[in-house]
């Protein structure tokens, strides 16, 4: 096919693109770029468009992977723009600053949370915290499974009554 067919061949069908791209973005300046990368990429990669084989569905990939990639590349971005005069850029993956003290009091109000637990709750709730399943911790302490999900439930209830929330 030449160059010249494959582009009035092109043109014939791009105008069914334009309501496919504004029906993916919402929004008809975002449809507008869509529309036009999807014709660069068409004219582009024209050597990789099959003779004899329906264009509208090539396109319609095309267009349909541009706005998948476009889509995956802005999420990776997390970056919002502000819509003030000078447009400035925030990202949302700004640094903190962990406060090592502050971490260090919490553990140990948590510690100390566990330790004043009743020994009947204290011995599930540690083995669960553990990583141990429900079931590894009946047999281990030779108790019904029920029973062990309800001192955990129960251990768990009396730790949020003992810690303060920050």
């Amino acid at each position: 096919m030449s160059k010249q067919e494959f582009n009035s061949l092109l043109l014939n069908n791009a105008e069914f693109l334009r309501p496919f791209a504004i029906n993916l973005t919402r929004d008809t300046e975002a449809a507008n770029d869509l529309y036009q990368e999807t014709l660069y990429k068409a004219l582009a990669n024209k050597e990789k468009y099959s003779v004899g084989t329906n264009i509208k569905a090539w396109l319609f990939t095309i267009m349909r992977n541009i706005f998948i990639n476009n889509y995956r590349r802005k999420i990776k971005q997390k970056t919002i723009f502000d819509h003030t005069p000078n447009e400035y850029l925030i990202n949302q993956k700004q640094a903190t600053i962990n406060n090592a003290a502050e971490s260090a009091m919490r553990i140990k109000e948590i510690n100390k949370a566990i330790g004043q637990l009743p020994e009947i709750f204290k011995t599930p709730f540690i083995l669960y915290f553990d990583g141990y399943k429900y079931n590894e911790i009946a047999d281990v302490l030779n108790e019904p499974l029920g029973t062990i999900k309800s001192r955990i439930h129960f251990a768990r209830k009396l730790l949020k009554e003992q810690i303060s929330r920050f």
